[in-house]
């Protein structure tokens, strides 16, 4: 869709918020629209006092138009919140005339719709006034509203317990045995990058003792870790059992509560690589399915079946860990609600303490046809997103937390789902911005949190192993951060 935009110089919410209302569509910006094309006008006025937003949308022939208008304060921050805001909510009122389906979380972009929620509940509003505010103000719908203010909840009790020197880790392991067509992480195929691996590992135990070293001079708490990827079970026993030797050298750990690693695919699990886990102290992993369907599963470069999944989980029962989480993805190709329904029913079934229901989305770079099929999913993706909320509630587990990606089918979101007392509290800590998460590995995103919670250090990683192997001195230099950091606090 084709828009201008006059009196605002970064048009960035503007193609933010038509990408989220018009998934299929390319914004284009342009200087004039001719007269009864389909368009989207954007004019902004500042008076001394407030600014006034008038946007207008053509669409076959049809136009609406809808004014906003938001207040100038002596707070440059506050004023410029505001205007964002008013801007998109006008988009929002003058677009969705136009939609067969009006997206559920409203006006909301963010990946992080439970934080938005808890600023406000840490401003002193009511778990209501803060439902009443997102509808009225926001237009989320009454579903996503409860999401968000229960997770925003979770969060708010989580923070409380949190001291300052408190950290979590992440390592990355960017490896799996082949790529799945819908993935958008930074992983490789051991087909392709196979003979990478000896060398990450080589490099990855380097930088772990390196920055081991640098949180014990800066006295901080590990309070949890995780090993995601990727498929850190890529990696052979013998492998895992060296990385976590490293791990349990390294660093201190009397003050962790949980320790969690990714096992996910099924056919990288084995009864081995298992017991070397728990041998080191893991009490949570993760087996990822992602659908019960062997079609489905085919379908998106899955080499398992659904039977392997449920031996899979049985001989991880049999090892004793504290908790195992299961995943899925609603709207994958070839998945309708009846065989998700049969995919949640199996789950359920197993008892894990912990079942993630992901919402499709568009792999990063999807050209248009790709964004198409997914948005025309809004229908199938709500219903599955339906079946697996009824079916988890009546099962006895809760949402407690939860995250948007662009692009994603429907415009929903990805939820995690657990028993009571067993919520992985390191998805809490990085996806509500908690507290410092010190990632390790190719791709690896350091997040330092300023002491007052407000501000956010990030220190990246390079990106893909092959840069990573060979850029460890850099990586090094770039962990000392965490000392100026830590002397702050």
């Amino acid at each position: 869709m084709i828009y201008t935009v006059h009196g605002l110089e970064n048009d960035h919410h503007v193609r933010e918020m038509l990408l989220c209302l018009l998934p299929a569509e390319t914004p284009e910006r342009v200087e004039f629209a001719p007269e009864g094309t389909d368009a989207l006008g954007v004019a902004i006025d500042h008076t001394g006092t407030e600014t006034v937003i008038r946007v207008c949308c053509t669409r076959g022939g049809r136009q609406v138009c809808v004014e906003q208008r938001a207040p100038v304060t002596d707070s440059e921050e506050d004023t410029k919140r505001a205007q964002t805001h008013a801007v998109k909510s006008a988009i929002f009122e003058a677009v969705t005339p136009f939609l067969d389906a009006v997206p559920e979380w409203g006006s909301l972009t963010g990946v992080r719709p439970a934080k938005f929620a808890r600023g406000f509940l840490e401003k002193g509003y009511t778990p209501v006034q803060v439902a009443q505010l997102m509808t009225e103000q926001y237009h989320v719908s009454p579903a996503r509203r409860a999401l968000a203010i229960r997770s925003a909840g979770i969060a708010l009790d989580c923070k409380k317990r949190l001291h300052p020197r408190d950290i979590s880790i992440y390592i990355g392991i960017p490896f799996c045995p082949s790529r799945c067509s819908y993935c958008s992480f930074v992983s490789h195929s051991i087909e392709k990058a196979g003979r990478l691996m000896a060398e990450y590992l080589d490099t990855l135990c380097a930088e772990i003792v390196h920055t081991g070293k640098i949180i014990k001079q800066a006295d901080l708490h590990i309070i949890s870790m995780y090993i995601g990827g990727g498929t850190p079970t890529t990696l052979s026993a013998e492998q895992l059992e060296r990385l976590l030797d490293t791990v349990q050298n390294a660093f201190d750990l009397q003050y962790m509560t949980e320790f969690t690693v990714e096992a996910g695919r099924p056919d990288t699990i084995t009864e081995e690589k298992l017991h070397v886990l728990a041998q080191h102290d893991v009490d949570r992993i993760s087996i990822n399915p992602q659908s019960m369907n062997d079609e489905v599963l085919a379908a998106i470069g899955r080499h398992h079946s659904a039977q392997a999944v449920l031996d899979t989980y049985e001989m991880a029962r049999g090892i004793g860990f504290r908790a195992i989480n299961m995943d899925t993805i609603a709207g994958l190709d070839g998945d309708t609600p009846e065989s998700f329904a049969h995919t949640m029913d199996t789950l359920i079934g197993l008892n894990p303490e912990n079942i993630t229901v992901h919402t499709l989305a568009a792999k990063r770079g999807a050209d248009q046809h790709d964004r198409v099929r997914n948005a025309e999913k809004h229908e199938t993706v709500r219903q599955m997103l339906d079946i697996a909320s009824q079916n988890l509630t009546a099962a006895g587990y809760a949402p407690y937390y939860l995250y948007r990606q662009k692009f994603m089918a429907g415009g929903f979101e990805n939820v995690g789902w657990c028993k009571m007392g067993y919520e992985c509290w390191y998805n809490v800590y990085m996806m509500e911005e908690l507290q410092t998460i010190v990632s390790l590995g190719a791709g690896g995103m350091t997040k330092l949190l300023s002491a007052d919670g407000r501000k956010i250090r990030r220190i990246n990683n390079p990106k893909y192993p092959y840069e990573y192997n060979t850029s460890l001195e850099k990586i090094n230099a770039g962990k000392q951060a965490l000392l100026a950091w830590a002397s702050e606090l």
